[in-house]
């Protein structure tokens, strides 16, 4: 799992059918301390994320194992929106 927050939607006219349903949100994937990496991921919302959310996103297999995404062609899902990170200060 990783974490990242929603800068984007994806919309597409044309895709598969068991696609329909599923709203598509880019997601810029962010390290442990809430900083952004160089990374972007295309994800399935299952928790009605909005922009700017901070959210926890699972990938590859793990991401078809929601009710809403089970059977689906994804590899990443948007499973929970982040309320706080709490890092414990090595020192």
């Amino acid at each position: 799992m990783k974490l990242g927050r929603v800068a984007g939607t994806v919309v597409c006219s044309v895709k598969d059918e068991r696609l329909n349903g599923l709203k598509l949100l880019v997601v810029h994937e962010y390290d442990p301390h809430l900083q952004p990496t160089k990374s972007f991921h295309v994800a399935a919302d299952t928790v009605q994320a909005g922009l700017g959310d901070i959210v926890l996103i699972a990938s590859g297999s793990s991401a078809r194992q929601t009710e809403k995404t089970t059977g689906k062609a994804i590899d990443c899902a948007i499973i929970a929106i982040i309320d706080q990170v709490n890092l414990e200060d090595p020192a």
